[in-house]
């Protein structure tokens, strides 16, 4: 018997042997027999199978009617400011976005969703079991409307939102811009609205030249407001400093039947109406170039690493090299090398001492 016979041996499960005695049911057909009682357990996991297949079918469904009849309540603003906007695509069974282009002042929306992970009960329950042990954790369907700006919509760089007072709990914690920002109230805003602004002025200037008022009422009183802003910074920290830097109006919102009010489109028309005042316009100037700063120098500190792993890598190399290369000398050549090395290292340490 070789080895592979003898480790089939091991892992070959012993044949079936029928009991002689058998009360359940048995179907019969020619010389086959079933008998169901021997499959039980397969029987619970096709159930099983059967069960999942089931509920991430349903799930799927589900996601795409309420993305599909989210978008559908959009159409009719989105098809009279856009001149292109393409159908909802999915990447995968929870995530979903479709693009529109074709406006002045606006280079293009993303209309990005993100859904309840309904097609995976594993991720479902996972999801129900962080809740009951986080109060704060709640999911919910989500979706963003990103408008990139044109160049020049906003005359001036600088970070302003304002935030549900709900949504306040670790919003820097996914917005990386908005950590820029300082929260406060205002009195001219809704009471559940919070500002998130660089500076105050920002705020004041928003206030006086867009129709801001008429539209945080409106967004206020939309049960699945999160956060709108307008920011030049991405919403992830970079590793290099982008320039020149693209504007953005974020509209964050949960999915549910509201529309996205028409006033959204003429806030983003007179943001090129701000006129910040001389002093913040060089407080936010000095902000950017310091920002530029320490980005610059937090890549060059990272490349710098990088040649050094290279380096180190190369040297433990050569080392290897070396040593092979000395492991296959004799042992007289090998004492040669030895003393020779020796030598150099003393002579070394002596010009090291005659130049202290």
């Amino acid at each position: 018997m070789n080895a592979l016979t003898k480790a089939l041996t091991h892992i070959t499960p012993p044949p079936f042997v029928a009991p002689s005695e058998y009360h359940g049911i048995e179907y019969r057909w020619r010389f086959m027999t079933f008998r169901p009682a021997y499959f039980e357990t397969e029987a619970y996991l096709l159930l099983a199978l059967g069960a999942f297949v089931l509920v991430a079918i349903v799930g799927i469904g589900y996601n795409k009617n309420k993305a599909s009849s989210w978008i559908a309540k959009q159409t009719p603003l989105l098809t009279s400011q856009f001149n292109t906007t393409s159908p909802l695509t999915w990447d995968g069974y929870s995530d979903a976005f479709t693009f529109s282009t074709g406006r002045r002042v606006v280079a293009a929306l993303h209309t990005t969703f993100a859904l309840r992970p309904r097609h995976d009960p594993f991720q479902v329950l996972f999801q129900l079991g962080r809740g009951l042990v986080d109060v704060q954790y709640s999911p919910r369907d989500l979706v963003e409307l990103d408008f990139t700006l044109a160049e020049g919509a906003v005359p001036n760089d600088f970070v302003w939102a304002v935030v549900s007072k709900r949504e306040l709990r670790g919003v820097k914690d996914y917005r990386w811009d908005l950590t820029f920002t300082k929260t406060t109230d205002h009195p001219a805003l809704p009471a559940n609205i919070s500002v998130m602004s660089e500076f105050a002025d920002v705020t004041e200037a928003l206030l006086k030249s867009t129709p801001l008022p008429i539209l945080l009422k409106e967004l206020s009183n939309l049960d699945g407001f999160r956060s709108l802003s307008v920011t030049d910074q991405p919403r992830v920290r970079p590793d290099v400093p982008t320039s020149p830097s693209k504007k953005h109006v974020i509209l964050s919102l949960y999915v549910s039947s509201s529309a996205v009010p028409p006033t959204l489109f003429s806030f983003i028309d007179t943001l090129s109406r701000i006129n910040l005042r001389p002093e913040t316009k060089n407080k936010l100037r000095k902000s950017r170039e310091e920002l530029e700063k320490t980005l610059n120098q937090e890549a060059e500190r990272e490349e710098k690493e990088k040649k050094e792993e290279v380096n180190e890598d190369k040297r433990a190399e050569r080392r290897r090299k070396e040593e092979e290369r000395i492991g296959k000398l004799s042992s007289a050549e090998q004492q040669k090398y030895l003393e020779r090395e020796r030598k150099r290292s003393l002579r070394k340490s002596q010009g090291r001492t005659v130049r202290k």
